[in-house]
């Protein structure tokens, strides 16, 4: 694949809206888009279906919405949230001195629609960013080694300057509670998991399923949870939910915000850097490019990048990253209790990947490959214990 056609692949629509009631919107209200439009639906993705609008002059947008039916969480898929921060995060962009090392890159919005009767649920509509989406956080699409290291360095220096940013400071100080992030997140992802353990497949009346060892791994978190810290977080933040340019190794964009709010900084430090916390398997096959597809069709969800030499990685190690981090936001190296952030990631996977699975179950997920990944959720709460334990190997491959 050529390296400027890397992500952002779109086709048929696959959960359908009335079209024309889209358009009578567009043209009452959002000026800047010259409706009518056409629309197509992105391949890539579980949660908020998101299309990609092309206005009569050829112009493209991007519209997220809320999955079709009832949901199983009052605070799920909130678009009206992601709204809200990308407004506020390019407002705030936008004032900066052009190159600040403190920009958050992120999209224009244009429209937040919480009415209904136009595409069955609430959505908004933001700009095309034309970049690129790596699915392979390893980036051997690129060939240069050096290059997939700034790409990974720019993810972190990105996120660094989101937790830089002084929530108050830009409309966001109610955007979530300032203290006790960790114990409110072990409260709602356990309701949440048990709510989606119960669901049943419609066609086999089965229900998905508690996560293995659930309990256990709360009760440890409780006692060893990371202490206390408050800043705007993106809680999904990871290296599919970023677009680079077009050529260069730098961030443009940062995507899927349904799940931000304000919250302790580590969580999104260790959804991204999740990959390193379970040894590579095989370091032998870490470098073949052709072994991303082949773990996709086999239902893999992760290649390990734990435990290997600089020699044999082919991106930057965990500890570089770290220390990157740690000197984008002016904290201490090592981390303190990086254990727990690395463990908790796994179980928010876990949760993440049930939920999929009860979407799937009812009939509601957004991708064709749902049925795999909800799949996985057994295998992602066991990892938590892997990160715990200090396992020499991971429990199962991903």
């Amino acid at each position: 694949m050529p390296e400027d056609k890397v992500g952002q692949h779109y086709g048929d629509v696959r959960h359908a809206f009335d079209l024309d009631a889209l358009n009578s919107y567009l043209t009452s209200n959002v000026p800047d888009i010259a409706a009518p439009v056409t629309v197509k639906q992105f391949s890539f993705g579980q949660s908020n279906p998101t299309y990609i609008l092309f206005d009569k002059n050829n112009v493209r947008y991007v519209l997220r919405k809320k999955p079709p039916g009832s949901l199983m969480s009052s605070t799920a898929h909130a678009v009206e949230r992601e709204y809200r921060i990308l407004k506020a995060l390019h407002d705030y962009t936008a004032g900066l001195p052009e190159g600040s090392k403190d920009a958050v890159p992120v999209p224009k919005v244009f429209c937040l629609c919480e009415d209904k009767a136009v595409v069955g649920t609430a959505f908004y509509v933001m700009a095309f960013v034309d970049g690129r989406i790596f699915e392979d956080y390893r980036f051997l699409q690129i060939s240069d080694k050096e290059e997939r290291k700034k790409c990974w360095l720019s993810a972190i220096d990105t996120l660094a300057a989101l937790h830089r940013v002084d929530p108050s400071a830009i409309g966001l100080g109610d955007y979530g509670k300032r203290e006790g992030f960790y114990t409110r997140q072990m409260k709602s992802l356990g309701r949440v998991s048990a709510i989606q353990a119960k669901i049943e497949d419609q066609s086999t009346g089965q229900p998905v399923g508690p996560l293995p060892r659930g309990e256990d791994f709360l009760r440890w978190f409780a006692q060893n949870m990371p202490k206390d810290e408050n800043t705007i977080v993106h809680g999904d933040y990871k290296i599919d939910n970023l677009i680079y340019h077009p050529t260069e190794p730098r961030v443009i964009g940062i995507l899927d915000w349904e799940l931000s709010t304000l919250g302790h900084p580590l969580s999104d430090l260790g959804n991204l850097l999740q990959p390193y916390s379970i040894p590579c398997s095989d370091a032998s096959t870490i470098n073949d490019v052709e072994i991303w597809e082949k773990s996709r069709k086999e239902g893999s969800l992760l290649l390990s990048l734990g435990g290997l030499t600089e020699d044999q990685s082919p991106v930057p190690l965990e500890s570089t990253l770290i220390k990157q981090y740690c000197q984008g936001t002016n904290r201490s190296y090592p981390l303190e209790n990086w254990t727990a952030a690395k463990a908790w990631a796994w179980f928010r996977l876990a949760v993440i990947a049930q939920g999929i699975a009860a979407r799937n179950a009812q009939g509601q997920a957004s991708s064709a490959q749902a049925k795999v990944y909800g799949s996985k959720f057994p295998l992602c709460a066991q990892n938590c214990f892997v990160v715990i334990d200090g396992d020499s190997k991971p429990k199962s491959k991903l």
